[in-house]
This record gives C-alpha cells, structure tokens and sequence, in this order.
C-alpha cells in the first residue's frame, strides 16, 4: 500500500464525520517512531559520548541517561540544548521536536530565529543564550 501524504490525511480527517472510521483506515501511516528511540539514532552517529554531551547541552549526565532511556521527557528547551550538544541538523532538530510533541523552531519568531541561527552555524549554546538575553528574549536556561 503506498504511503499517503500528510496532505491526504488531512483532507480525510477534514471530510470524515467518524473519527473512529479515520483513526481504523489510517492506523498504519501514524507515525510510530518512539522520541527515545529516534534521539538515540540520531546520537549513534555523532560520534560523542554522553559525558560530553551532557557538558555541550549544559544538563547533568543522570539526567541525560534518563531522557535518552524514556524515563524523563525534555522541555523544548532542554531538548533544543541537547539538539545543539549533539550538533544536529536543522532537519534533525525539527524531527525531534516533532516528534517530542513540541513546536518545531518558527523562523517568525525572533527567539526561534536566533536559536536556529545557532544551529544552522554551529555556535555554541554559551553564545547562543548570550544573544537570546542581548535581544531580551528568554534563554534556553
């Protein structure tokens, strides 16, 4: 069966009056992937080990073993910290946030705009909550 579009879904949902009939004919193209999971992909291969991972993000090694085991889900924040520890992609950070539930990084919005700056030039996360409190918007922490 060939994967349907996420434009195809929404039309679907939009023009199903039985959310159970849609969830039932479209339980194979929900995305399934686990935020744990991906994140541990994405991290096997950056070639870093965790201790120093945990020193790039700014947050304590228990606690990064806790997010990356699905014991503890991150805030946005604490999850673009670990996104900028692990120097994900652009694409990648989006993915993770996507799929933790969080709003993916808005280019409208100055805040996020800075901090996708960050990502996409590599800057580290000290400069990166430097120009965030320059431009009085919140830090990541």
């Amino acid at each position: 069966m060939e994967e349907k579009s996420t434009g195809d879904l929404s039309q679907e949902l939009m023009a199903q009056p039985d959310l159970d009939a849609y969830i039932h004919d479209n339980s194979s193209s929900f995305d399934q992937r686990d935020f744990a999971a991906l994140l541990a992909a994405f991290y096997a291969g950056k070639g870093i080990s965790k201790a120093a991972l945990a020193r790039r993000a700014e947050i304590s090694e228990v606690y990064l073993h806790q997010v990356f085991s699905g014991r503890r889900n991150p805030s946005r924040d604490r999850l673009i910290c670990i996104c900028l520890g692990l120097r994900t992609t652009m694409e990648e950070t989006q993915e993770l946030l996507k799929h933790a539930g969080y709003a993916q990084l808005y280019p409208k919005m100055k805040r996020d705009a800075i901090i996708s700056h960050g990502l996409i030039h590599r800057t580290d996360l000290n400069e990166i909550n430097d120009k965030l409190f320059a431009e009085n918007e919140k830090t990541l922490f």
